[in-house]
């Protein structure tokens, strides 16, 4: 243990305190704090620190200045006035401060040196001098990169806009697990304007880094949680079951952009390689397309050895276009109200006026019309032919765009209940995106639809390990373990949907059903009555009235289902008419529900509460007119 000034160094635990408050490090940074604070007093070489810390590999020196700036912010020490490391230009760092073994009556170190300046490379970022304003906005990326990258700029023109990344060896220190999260990229614009942007380009690099095969990608729903928020990147690579996180930062002012993007491990947080774009541009579209594909290039020969670039389906439009694309992206992205998803129509509207032959946006507006259909916020027949018309406009203009099958597998399946050309979509958009988990999801929905519970529950498993933040692959697994009757295991993923979000639908409801079917309607009633969502709170009341014998109750939590939402719940009225028995009511409304084409008669096979009419002949004959199989 080794005190220095307010701070506490526990070397035993990779540990740093101060005034019995723990200081976040990570471990690399430690390590290097370390090793200057046992040789404090004296000038400690780069080349000395780089062979003491990362025997076994190459590493760029720059590498070594990121965590002297990490350490720094850490501790809140100032390179020109330092209270601890001390930069020797030329030479290396020294350690001023007074350093004492815990229990030892005498400073190791009398740190009486005087303050040397900062060298003239850690003021500037190249030919001229970054501004007060830019040193504020690059945060933890440090100044140290722009000295380098600004060269690699310049490489860049002369090679014709061929890209050169910063590359660091550390052939020894290669993840195994071929794994990766990619975070929302931080917009550091001064206007604060471009969000869109920032979101835009890392859900990009998501969508393209998916199409590798062998490289388990995170989905956005996860990594997007950790938007705004500066965790640890060993928690975050925990909680999104990952070995690597890509994580940048977008700057634009005026026709001028600065990215800034960095590949790190997320164990010990060393950084796996870095690389920034310094450009004047004229377009938003030109600039994000080349950091989507060379980020993507850099990816895959790195953890994947595989020198095939991926295609983007972002290239081929105009300026325009594609910035209103990217603003029906962030609306879509957020969907929370019936005004995001509005938003999100308005601007593929703008994008197709701007470009008619732009596939990626009719693909987007096919998608949004879909969610509308089938929430029911517009009308669900007109709402779906739209949709059709779009996929099919969208792969008719690029049959390579795998977001466009997955939108035409949706229509096939909520509104023509076609599975079998639902399938074909499927197949063809997993071919051309294998780690798309919106895939995924759509796949374990046509196996519920068919009745391969089974078959849904082990897709859904994938789609939890790819979203595992995301509250409704949780909520949709906790519902397929309660029809197949493993109610511990549904609690289990039902709790986690609440932890995740206390607020969510479905999952009181849920934890209803399941009390009910072991017997506990008290206790049911109690989690009914949680339930958020008030067509499925009346839903749930009419059941478990029912099971509690108080019919009165449940007549009027049907009534009031009924007065208030018949024209969106046909089938969760069917629902409750049939856990009442009450046959030829559930068949009315089922028959309702089919006409409206109601969303929840995917899941009528293995939907457990419509057992006791399995038998009936009506219910074979409503599964052949939904093409299922009987």
């Amino acid at each position: 243990m080794k005190l220095f000034k307010t701070f506490r160094l526990d070397t035993a635990n990779h540990l740093l305190w101060r005034n019995g408050d723990r200081i976040p490090v990570t471990p690399k940074a430690f390590d290097v704090l370390s090793y200057l604070v046992k040789h404090a007093g004296r000038v400690v070489t780069q080349d000395e620190i780089l062979e003491a810390l990362w025997l076994e590999s190459y590493v760029n020196p720059e590498v070594l200045r990121k965590y002297i700036l990490e350490i720094r912010k850490a501790l809140g020490d100032r390179p020109d006035n330092p209270e601890f490391i001390e930069t020797v230009p030329k030479r290396g760092y020294r350690f001023v401060a007074p350093v004492v073994e815990e229990n030892a009556t005498e400073p190791l170190v009398a740190a009486t040196l005087p303050a040397m300046q900062r060298p003239a490379s850690e003021e500037k970022t190249g030919p001229a001098a970054v501004s007060s304003e830019q040193k504020s906005s690059l945060g933890r990326y440090g100044l140290w990169q722009f000295a380098v990258l600004l060269i690699l700029a310049s490489m860049v023109a002369i090679a014709g806009w061929h890209f050169q990344v910063t590359h660091i060896r550390v052939d020894a220190a290669l993840p195994k697990n071929t794994s990766i999260a990619v975070l929302p990229f931080a917009n550091l614009s001064a206007a604060k304007d471009q969000e869109y942007f920032s979101d835009g380009l890392s859900e990009q690099l998501i969508n393209d880094l998916a199409k590798l095969p062998g490289l388990k990608v995170v989905g956005r729903s996860s990594a997007f949680q950790f938007k705004g928020r500066d965790e640890d990147l060993r928690e975050v690579g925990r909680k999104l079951g990952v070995a690597n996180v890509l994580e940048g930062s977008v700057r634009r002012n005026g026709n001028h952009v600065r990215i800034t993007a960095e590949l790190i491990k997320a164990d010990d947080g060393f950084q796996l390689w870095s690389q920034t774009y310094d450009r004047e541009i004229k377009d938003i579209f030109g600039v994000e397309d080349d950091i989507a594909q060379a980020a993507t290039e850099a990816l895959s020969l790195k953890l994947l050895d595989n020198r095939q670039p991926v295609a983007s389906n972002l290239r081929n439009t105009n300026p325009e276009a594609y910035q209103a694309y990217l603003q029906a992206k962030y609306f879509s992205g957020r969907g929370q109200s019936e005004e995001d998803f509005g938003k999100a129509v308005a601007y593929t509207d703008k994008a197709i006026e701007l470009d008619k032959k732009y596939a990626p946006a009719w693909a987007l507006r096919a998608a949004v019309r879909n969610m509308m259909a089938e929430g029911g916020l517009t009308d669900m027949t007109e709402g779906f032919r739209k949709a059709r018309d779009d996929e099919e406009r969208a792969i008719a203009l690029d049959p390579t765009l795998d977001s466009a099958y997955v939108a035409l597998a949706a229509t096939q399946m909520f509104y023509d209940w076609d599975w079998n050309a639902a399938d074909t979509s499927l197949t063809k958009a997993v071919a051309l995106g294998p780690g798309n988990v919106d895939i995924v999801r759509i796949r374990a929905e046509l196996s519920l639809a068919l009745g391969n519970l089974d078959q849904a529950i082990q897709l859904y498993r994938q789609v939890v390990t790819l979203d595992p933040l995301r509250t409704n692959s949780y909520l949709t697994m906790g519902q397929l373990l309660q029809a197949e009757g493993r109610y511990d295991e549904a609690q289990a993923a039902l709790q986690k949907a609440l932890d995740l979000n206390p607020q969510v639908t479905f999952a009181h409801f849920t934890r209803g059903q399941i009390l009910i079917a072991q017997g506990k309607p008290q206790q049911g009633l109690t989690e009914i009555e949680k339930e958020p969502c008030d067509w499925e709170r009346l839903t749930g009341e009419g059941m478990v009235y029912h099971a509690l014998g108080r019919e009165h109750d449940s007549n009027a939590a049907l009534a009031g289902l009924i007065a208030k939402h018949g024209t969106i719940a046909a089938y969760q009225i069917a629902q409750v008419y049939a856990f009442r028995e009450e046959s030829d009511k559930s068949f009315e409304w089922l028959e309702r529900a089919y006409k409206q084409r109601d969303a929840g008669l995917a899941g009528i096979k293995i939907d457990p509460l419509f057992n006791n009419l399995r038998h009936d002949p009506r219910y074979t004959e409503l599964l052949k007119k939904m093409h299922l199989p009987a």
